[in-house]
């Protein structure tokens, strides 16, 4: 197998492949251009959405050429994989906002790259050629060669089908769209592989089959090549990214990058490995060590969380991620400053602060009703580094004397989660 095929299948990237033989042959013979596309359904990416780019940073470091699709037209329809129900229509306005922001996000994590791999990226959206199609046209000329049958076979579609919500008509034109992108980016750039995850294998294959079927014929050999890798999942089966707060986003004003640090510090010891594989950079020998048996776990989730947020936000905000999560937690090097701070009036804790609104003030839960739940099962905590006290009493009173000499408190909602008040 090509290199660096048996590098993404090492790492993790690697499910299927429309024909894995020919496609190593011809990386082997040199550099070729693959795309992977995203649609701008929201603002931010999530980390769950991350992981193709982190294939294609490899690929590009391999010296292969990358193409980052950004969905500007298919998003107009959504994408029914992986989805129990149709997804938000957006305004076209707003979808462009997002585009735009997710096109940012995607650039600044390519921007450590050397330039010379850098110099390979290239970034389309394709609005360009399906905002104006002509509907007749393209029925004749692209839906004509898609077989309904085959179609419905796909398990996105068949899923979708069982539902309760069923397949709207609108979705079901979907994967005539993503294969048209294949084909206009094999037209317009040679594009000979898409990647992307194992939720993408019918849209991919559908695409790859067209491409023969306008440019070569249905009985010639494969010219072009599809690449999907797992969907990522956590030891216990949940989806990637995902916490009782919601999704873990790029953006830091969504996700702070102590919470972004907090995630990766937080995984479950079985998925250490894994995600040091395929979230970070480093040797695969380095990783192996980093999660050997004999090692602290929690040594290892801790590089791989300074690893991920020096990634994505920069190792500034990681170096002060690290440092609060260690003051969270007592450990040796912490810096309370660098730890998620709220400033609440000094004239509370005089007077007695009730425990379950000093946790809501502290914006540690969403809701009083979750806030006192917390304190009942004794989840607050209260206390300085390393050295927590559990409060069970919604009706307990937090008084001045609990705050240290400067004024300050740390307070823990259930094992993960902190924050610093700063009396004022």
């Amino acid at each position: 197998m090509n290199k660096t095929l048996e590098c993404l299948k090492l790492r993790g990237f690697f499910q299927q492949c429309t024909d894995v033989e020919k496609l190593s042959l011809l990386m082997d013979q040199g550099p070729i251009t693959f795309y992977e596309g995203c649609d701008p359904t929201g603002p931010s990416l999530h980390i769950g959405h991350m992981a193709p780019y982190f294939a294609m940073k490899h690929l590009l470091e391999a010296g292969h050429k990358a193409i980052v699709l950004i969905g500007g037209g298919t998003a107009r329809i959504g994408d029914p994989s992986g989805k129990t129900t149709i997804r938000k229509m957006l305004a076209y306005e707003q979808l462009d906002e997002n585009a735009a922001s997710i096109t940012r996000q995607i650039n600044r994590f390519f921007a450590a790259l050397p330039d010379n791999a850098a110099a390979n990226i290239t970034y389309e959206n394709n609005k360009t050629w399906l905002a104006n199609l002509n509907y007749i046209d393209f029925l004749r000329e692209i839906g004509s060669h898609f077989s309904v049958n085959r179609m419905l076979s796909f398990e996105s579609y068949k899923m979708r089908l069982e539902s309760d919500a069923g397949l709207s008509f609108i979705e079901f034109n979907y994967q005539l769209l993503q294969s048209y992108d294949f084909y206009q980016l094999y037209k317009k750039y040679g594009c000979r592989l898409q990647i992307g995850g194992n939720d993408q294998w019918g849209n991919i294959t559908a695409g790859a089959d067209l491409i023969r079927r306008l440019e070569c014929g249905a009985e010639t050999a494969a010219t072009v090549f599809g690449l999907t890798f797992p969907l990522v999942t956590t030891a216990d089966g949940k989806k990637m990214g995902k916490t009782e707060q919601g999704a873990v986003f790029l953006d830091p004003d969504i996700t702070a990058p102590y919470d972004f640090f907090q995630y990766w510090r937080n995984v479950q010891d079985a998925d250490v490995r894994r995600f040091l594989l395929m979230f970070t950079f480093l040797p695969i020998e380095e990783c192996d060590s980093l999660a050997a048996p004999d090692k602290n776990p929690n040594e290892a989730k801790e590089r791989l969380a300074w690893e991920v947020t020096a990634l994505i936000h920069g190792r500034d905000e990681a170096d002060k991620a690290l440092s609060g999560a260690r003051a969270s937690f007592g450990g040796a090097g912490g810096d309370k400053s660098a730890m998620p701070s709220v400033q609440l009036a000094l004239s509370k804790f005089e007077s007695g602060y009730n425990i379950v609104d000093l946790f809501f003030d502290a914006h540690l839960c969403a809701t009083k009703s979750e806030t006192r739940r917390i304190v009942q099962q004794g989840g607050a905590c209260i206390g300085s580094q390393g050295d927590f006290t559990a409060v069970a009493d919604i009706a307990a009173l937090v008084g001045a004397d609990k705050l240290d000499e400067e004024g300050e408190i740390i307070l823990r909602a259930g094992r993960k989660r902190f924050c610093r008040v700063v009396s004022v």
